[in-house]
C-alpha cells in the first residue's frame, strides 16, 4: 500500500492548541458535578486570596526603623520588622565580625550546585566530587573555625537560614547514596545483608522523626563514655540523615522493582559484574524512573528541618519566633509576617526543587524517545 503523503497539512485537532474558553469549557465546566467544584473553589480563593494580597502588598507597612511605623488601625503586615532583622532570620546569632566566612561558604555552595544542576556543563565528575568532597570540608572549616586565623564559632551561635540549609543539605548529600545501599541490600540474595536492611529501614520508618532528634539530643550522651558529648547540631545531623535514608531507600527499591528482569540478565550475559550492572545499566533507569519520589522526599526533608527548634536549634523558623520576643519590634502583625516571610523562603526553595524535577524528567523522556 503507498503511503499517503501529509506533508504541509495542519495537526489533528485534538493536538492543536486550544484558546483559554475551549479549555476552560473541557476541563473546568464539561458536566454539572465538574461546574459546581469549579464554582466552589472560585469562590474559595475568592475569599482567601484578596484578604491574603491586602494584607501582605496593598496595606503593608514597607518603610520605617521602629515599631510606631506599625502601629495603627487598618495597617497590613510589617515588612520594616523583617528588614530589621534579615541578618538574625539568615545568620542567627553568628559574630557580625565572621559574617563573611558564611557569605563565602553560600558562594561557593552556589558555584558548586549551579554547574551540578546544568546537564550540559562539562568536567561533571570533578565538579560531582568538589561538592560531594571538598566544599563540605571548606564549608566546616570556615563555619567552625578553630584554625589559625579563624576564631571558633561554636553551633549554638549558628542560626536562621544557614541551620536550615546545613540540616537539609546534609540530609540530602547522605541520604541519596545511602538509601542506594540500603535499597540494593534489601534486595540482596544473602539473607544476613538483607535481614540487616530490612531491620533498619523499618526500625527508623517506625519512629517520628521528633522522637530521633530528641534521642539524639537528650538520650544519646547517656549512653556515651562520660566526659564525651558530640555537638548537639552534629547529632541532629546524624539524625535527620538516617532517618531520610530509610525513607530514600524505599523509593529506590520501587524504581528497582520496575526494571524488568530482562534488563538484569542482559547485563549479566554481556559478561558485566553485579556491580557494573547496577551501576551501569539498572540504577540508571531506575532512579529516572522514581525522580518524583525522591524530589518529594527531598522537600519532605527540607520543611521538617523545623523540627530542630524542639531541641534548641534555631533554624529559619526558630530565629523567627526568637525575634518576635524582641520588645522594640512587638506588635499585633508581628508574628503573623514573620511566618509569612518564613513561609515564601520555604516556598522558594521547595517550588525550585519541584520544578528542576520536572525539567530532568522531560529531558530524560526526550531523550528516551529519540
Amino acid at each position: 500500500m503507498a503511503m499517503e503523503d501529509v506533508t504541509g497539512r495542519p495537526p489533528p485537532k485534538n493536538q492543536m492548541r486550544m484558546s483559554p474558553v475551549v479549555w476552560a469549557r473541557r476541563n473546568l465546566f464539561s458536566s454539572i458535578g465538574n461546574t459546581i467544584l469549579t464554582l466552589v473553589c472560585l469562590y474559595l480563593l475568592w475569599l482567601a486570596i484578596p484578604p491574603f494580597l491586602d494584607f501582605t502588598i496593598f496595606s503593608a507597612v514597607w518603610s520605617g526603623t521602629t515599631r510606631e511605623a506599625c502601629l495603627g488601625d487598618g495597617k497590613g503586615a510589617c515588612w520594616p520588622f523583617v528588614w530589621a532583622n534579615i541578618g538574625q532570620f539568615i545568620y542567627g546569632r553568628y559574630p557580625q565580625d565572621e559574617l563573611w566566612r558564611v557569605n563565602i561558604v553560600f558562594a561557593l555552595g552556589i558555584l558548586a550546585i549551579v554547574p551540578a544542576l546544568i546537564p550540559s556543563a562539562p568536567a561533571k565528575r570533578f565538579n560531582l566530587i568538589f561538592l560531594l568532597v571538598i566544599y563540605p570540608l571548606i564549608a566546616l572549616v570556615l563555619l567552625a573555625g578553630d584554625r589559625p586565623g579563624l576564631r571558633p564559632v561554636p553551633t549554638s551561635e549558628w542560626g536562621g537560614l544557614l541551620v536550615t540549609l546545613v540540616v537539609a543539605l546534609t540530609g540530602i548529600v547522605v541520604s541519596l547514596p545511602l538509601g542506594i545501599v540500603l535499597a540494593l541490600g534489601r534486595r540482596s540474595s544473602m539473607p544476613a545483608i538483607r535481614m540487616l536492611c530490612i531491620v533498619f529501614i523499618e526500625f527508623w520508618r517506625g519512629v517520628p522523626l521528633i522522637t530521633v532528634l530528641f534521642m539524639a539530643s537528650v538520650m544519646l550522651p547517656l549512653f556515651l563514655p562520660e566526659g564525651m558529648s558530640p555537638d548537639n547540631l552534629l547529632r541532629c545531623l546524624v539524625g535527620v540523615a538516617l532517618f531520610s535514608s530509610a525513607y530514600m531507600a524505599e523509593v529506590v527499591r520501587g524504581g528497582l522493582q520496575a526494571i524488568p528482569a530482562g534488563q538484569y540478565e542482559a547485563a549479566r550475559a554481556v559478561g558485566l559484574t553485579y556491580w557494573q550492572a547496577m551501576g551501569q545499566v539498572v540504577l540508571p533507569q531506575a532512579l529516572r524512573h522514581v525522580i518524583p519520589g525522591i524530589v518529594n522526599t527531598f522537600i519532605g526533608l527540607f520543611k521538617d528541618t523545623t523540627l530542630v527548634l524542639i531541641v534548641g536549634i534555631f533554624d529559619l523558623l526558630g530565629q523567627v519566633r526568637a525575634q518576635l520576643s524582641d520588645p522594640s519590634w512587638t506588635v499585633p502583625q508581628g508574628a503573623l509576617t514573620g511566618y509569612i516571610f518564613a513561609a515564601l523562603v520555604f516556598w522558594v526553595f521547595c517550588f525550585g526543587m519541584s520544578q528542576y524535577s520536572n525539567f530532568m524528567e522531560r529531558k530524560l523522556n526526550a531523550a528516551r524517545e529519540r
